[in-house]
Formats: C-alpha cells, sequence, structure tokens
C-alpha cells in the first residue's frame, strides 16, 4: 500500500514538473503540448496507484487535475470521463467534493448535447444526496432534473423511475398535491401499455393515500376516478383497503381503521413509505375528529 503510494506521489511530482516546462516561451518551442499530454498521463497512472493504495482523497485530486488539463487542452469528452472518475473516488471520503466534480461533468455533457448522460449523473447525484447526505429537498431537484433530460431523449422508462422517486420523497415532505400529480400520471402511462398496466394499481393506491392524507372527499372521488379509469384496480386488496379506511375514517372508528390496516399488512407487506402515510393520516384524525 505504502509503496503505491509513494509511486503515485513521485508520478505528481513528475507531472509538476512537465507543466512547469511546458510553460513560457521555450517549452512552447520544444514540444509544450506533448509535455502537457505527458503530465496527464502522469496524473492518470497516479490516481490509479492511489486508488490501489485507497488514499481516495488524493485519488479524487489526481483525475481532477488530469480533468483540469483535459478541459483547457479542449478535450471534452476526457475531461468530463475524468471528473466522473474523480467524483467516484470523492464519492468514499467526501460526498460534497463527488457531487462538485458530477456537477462539472453535467455542464460538459449538456454542453456537448449529451443530455443521456446527464440525466444519469443528476440521478447519481439525487441518490447521494438521499443516502449519504440525507437531504430529501436537494434529491428531489436532481431527479427531477434526470426526469426532465430523460424525458427529453424519449426515455419514458428512465424518467418515470425518476419522477416516482420525486413522488415518494414529495410525500415524505407532505407535498400531496404534487405526488398525487406524478402517481396519477406514471399510472396513467402505464395503462398504455399491456405489459406496465399491472403497475398502475401501486400508483393509483399511492396516490389514494396521499388523498387521504389531505381530505376525505377527495379520496373518495379520486377512488372512483381510478377505477373507472382501470376497472381491474376495483378488485384489488389496495382499492378495498381505501374504501375501508375511508368508512372509518368517516365513523371515526381509529379502531376499525388500525385494524384494517393490521390485516391487509399481515399478507402484503406494508413497507416504510406507506407505514409512515398510514400512521400520518391516523394522528390527524386523532388530532381533529371532524376532519372531512
Amino acid at each position: 500500500m505504502a509503496d503505491n503510494e509513494q509511486k503515485a506521489l513521485q508520478l505528481i511530482a513528475e507531472a509538476e514538473k512537465k507543466l512547469n516546462s511546458s510553460k513560457g516561451f521555450l517549452g512552447s518551442l520544444f514540444g509544450g503540448a506533448n509535455k502537457v499530454d505527458d503530465a496527464i498521463e502522469c496524473y492518470h497512472r497516479a490516481a490509479n496507484m492511489f486508488k490501489m493504495a485507497k488514499k481516495w482523497q488524493q485519488a479524487g485530486s489526481a483525475f481532477c487535475e488530469a480533468a483540469n488539463l483535459h478541459a483547457k487542452a479542449g478535450s471534452r469528452h476526457d475531461a468530463a470521463t475524468n471528473y466522473v472518475d474523480a467524483s467516484n473516488c470523492y464519492k468514499k471520503v467526501d460526498p460534497n467534493e463527488a457531487v462538485a466534480c458530477l456537477l462539472k461533468a453535467i455542464d460538459i455533457y449538456t454542453d456537448m448535447g449529451r443530455f443521456t448522460m446527464a440525466a444519469k449523473h443528476h440521478q447519481t447525484i439525487a441518490e447521494m444526496f438521499e443516502n449519504e447526505a440525507n437531504d430529501l429537498h436537494r434529491a428531489v431537484q436532481h431527479y427531477e432534473q434526470a426526469a426532465d433530460y430523460f424525458k427529453g431523449e424519449e426515455s419514458t422508462s428512465s424518467a418515470n423511475k425518476c419522477m416516482l422517486k420525486v413522488a415518494q420523497y414529495a410525500a415524505q415532505l407532505e407535498d400531496y398535491e404534487k405526488a398525487i400529480q406524478i402517481y396519477e400520471s406514471v399510472a396513467g402511462s402505464c395503462l398504455d401499455s399491456s405489459l406496465l398496466k399491472y403497475s398502475a394499481k401501486e400508483y393509483f393506491f399511492r396516490a389514494s393515500l396521499c388523498h387521504l392524507s389531505v381530505d376525505l372527499l377527495n379520496a373518495q372521488h379520486a377512488l372512483d376516478k381510478y377505477a373507472s379509469q382501470y376497472p381491474a384496480f376495483q378488485d384489488s386488496r389496495e382499492f378495498k383497503l381505501v374504501k375501508t379506511l375511508i368508512e372509518h375514517l368517516e365513523e371515526q372508528n381509529i379502531d376499525g381503521y388500525t385494524e384494517a390496516v393490521k390485516d391487509y399488512d399481515s399478507i402484503s407487506r406494508l413497507d416504510q413509505w406507506y407505514t409512515t402515510i398510514l400512521l400520518r393520516i391516523k394522528k390527524q384524525h386523532n388530532d381533529n375528529p371532524d376532519l372531512r
């Protein structure tokens, strides 16, 4: 490990020496461009040596140096690739630096019209914000930007995947209107495909619970609308559960509500998103029994 780190440091020193000798009038006369290429090669090799030594910060820094040199030389694709490599190293030790490098790569890709690549990197940034940084607001922003680029490139499936993440977090952040809009839109696009039609059930279920978080009357109207859009939804356990929950809440029967959720959960396990939303609805009606 120490041996690799030592070799990497020597390569960094060699790269800096080549760059210094390429500067000035004489340097440019005697193969300045070649020396810059050599320096890039040294930074590359150093970055890989640092990776082998698990020195992630230094590896990221070396890839960044190579990226900056590529950018100055006009090799935009190589610059973007190196920023992504730098980000992958920084991700292990410094998420903020990892995001900064990916944003530089995104700027290059959008400038080149490579929107699918830009979208994928926005998605990666969103995942970092949701996992490492636990910043849902910023995760949502990057998922939305990714979806926007995917849509522009006609990658509907990838766009929907990102928008479902936006809906999931919008509901968690109590922006139910936004979540409902997305779930209804994705469910609608699933109904247009015979392969995806079955997935519409889940999105209508999620949208119904978001409606239930706002008010009972809206939830009832939404449930009827979803059943007319997708008749098979009416026969599902999800439809029956929401209908039962509405009835119990109208009667202010909180015990019946709890029992109905337990019965459903005993057969189809509810994940954390569902339990959070269902508990919120229960608490809302406990605190405000006259909520209609």
